[in-house]
């Protein structure tokens, strides 16, 4: 018997049919989504929420950078940011600053909209995976 709630559902299925470009797609609207929610709970003075938010974003860009075809010279700058990237979100985990995750923020928002628009020029086939 399936117990998802209807968006569960809809959003297991929308992963089960991505290509790996729109599955990349996805992690980086959710690396972005989480971002924003460790700005908005370390605002709130939310110790703990902070650092689940920000935690699951390290987690999200961690993957990213593991699933990289290192063949590519692109996916060796990538790593590289990831790596700075995933500095920064311990370091403003460390410190719950909502400055250094705005800066990440516009980081991860940068990557996922290059992302998007790679996919979009790829058209309904697949990305590669960098």
């Amino acid at each position: 018997m399936n117990n998802l709630n209807p968006y569960q559902q809809y959003r297991q299925n929308a992963v089960m049919s991505a290509g790996r470009g729109e599955l990349t797609l996805m992690l980086y609207d959710a690396a972005v989504m989480h971002v924003k929610q460790g700005i908005r709970f370390v605002e709130d003075k939310n110790i703990e929420k902070a650092h689940n938010a920000i935690v699951r974003a390290q987690e999200i860009i961690l993957h990213l950078n593991e699933t990289l075809n290192m063949e590519y010279e692109l996916s060796k700058n990538l790593a590289l940011l990831y790596d700075y990237i995933s500095r920064r979100l311990t370091e403003a985990n460390i410190k719950k600053d909502g400055q250094i995750l705005a800066e990440v923020l516009g980081l991860v928002e940068e990557l996922r909209d290059a992302w998007a628009e790679a996919v979009k020029l790829a058209g309904p086939a697949p990305a590669a995976n960098l």
